[in-house]
């Protein structure tokens, strides 16, 4: 739905729209009392956080217009930086004491404050806009190879996301302390990558990008999973966040300069196939792992990174 609310009543009014419903629905989350209420409240934030993804990533579209230049990926590391602050006060406010609810009335409070400061920056008027896009729109078949890539990096991301722990707690075996290692690293070079991946993109294409981000991927999880040591490990991991970090944002990008739907309306089509590999992807690896073992089911994620490569290859962006 949100791409056609964003064509039908422009993205600076649904980002608005959609950051206030976040924002709103977050307190909603610590003080449900029961498992039905929360299911619904979770199910709100997810259409809110989705709504303002579409949008935001729409008025990121135009903004590359008027600059004229790639800058899609430094969005998305901004919101790299944001998970990590939001991790980081999570920390501290667990450490003082304070109650989910307590947390989440705060962290709106905050939401709040950057909506009424950054809502007058918005773009009034959407690049290639069209009223008259349909609900649901049968992407062509350049925004199909578009959402694949991107379904396959975002099993990729969700692997690292939901398992990297659990390798290193039960493949590598570190002190407790140095579990957190993998993620940490894979976090840490995908915010990085996604700084300076407009200017790699620039310089060497996005085709290229890509078909780099692919290789990375695919040899950091192998190197990963056949030298199952520490240092390796986390090498390997380094690579992972390096190769996804551009591949999300260029994809939106190039999504959004679509001649056939309207920005808002082929980032989402674009972004449900990719999401799509957020769904399945940490539960197939979990299956995968239990009829065989981890390592081997992280080693056919990484054969999912040399697809991101191979579809570049064989497609111009």
């Amino acid at each position: 739905m949100s791409g056609w609310l964003v064509s039908k009543f422009g993205s600076r009014s649904i980002a608005i729209g959609a950051s206030f419903l976040y924002a709103f629905t977050l307190p909603l989350l610590g003080i449900a009392k029961t498992t039905g209420q929360l299911m619904i409240c979770l199910f709100i934030f997810g259409m809110g956080g989705n709504a303002l993804n579409i949008s935001i990533n729409t008025q990121a579209v135009g903004t590359e217009t008027i600059y004229g230049r790639s800058i899609m990926a430094s969005y998305h590391g901004v919101w790299s930086l944001a998970g990590f602050s939001g991790a980081a006060i999570g920390t501290l406010l667990i450490k003082v004491g304070l109650i989910p609810s307590e947390h989440f009335f705060i962290i709106s409070g905050i939401a709040v404050l950057i909506i009424a400061v950054g809502y007058r920056y918005l773009l009034v008027e959407d690049t290639n806009k069209n009223e008259k896009q349909p609900l649901f729109a049968k992407p062509d078949r350049s925004l199909i190879y578009l959402g694949l890539i991107a379904f396959c990096c975002m099993i990729c991301e969700g692997a690292m996301f939901d398992w990297s722990g659990v390798y290193f707690q039960k493949v590598i075996q570190p002190e407790k302390s140095l579990v957190i290692m993998g993620y940490t690293a894979f976090m840490s070079t995908m915010a990085t990558g996604r700084f300076v991946g407009d200017w790699v993109a620039t310089r060497v294409g996005k085709k290229t990008t890509l078909q780099l981000s692919g290789v990375l991927t695919a040899i950091g999880l192998l190197i990963a999973v056949i030298f199952p040591y520490f240092m390796t490990a986390v090498f390997g991991f380094l690579m992972v966040g390096a190769g996804v970090s551009s591949v999300v944002p260029l994809v939106y990008s190039t999504a959004g300069k679509s001649k056939i739907l309207s920005p808002g309306v082929a980032i989402a089509a674009v972004s449900t196939i990719g999401y799509l590999g957020f769904l399945f992807g940490p539960p197939f690896i979990g299956f995968i792992a239990q009829i065989s073992n981890l390592r081997i089911s992280l080693g056919l994620v990484a054969v999912l990174g040399s697809v991101i490569a191979l579809i570049a290859t064989r497609n111009k962006f």
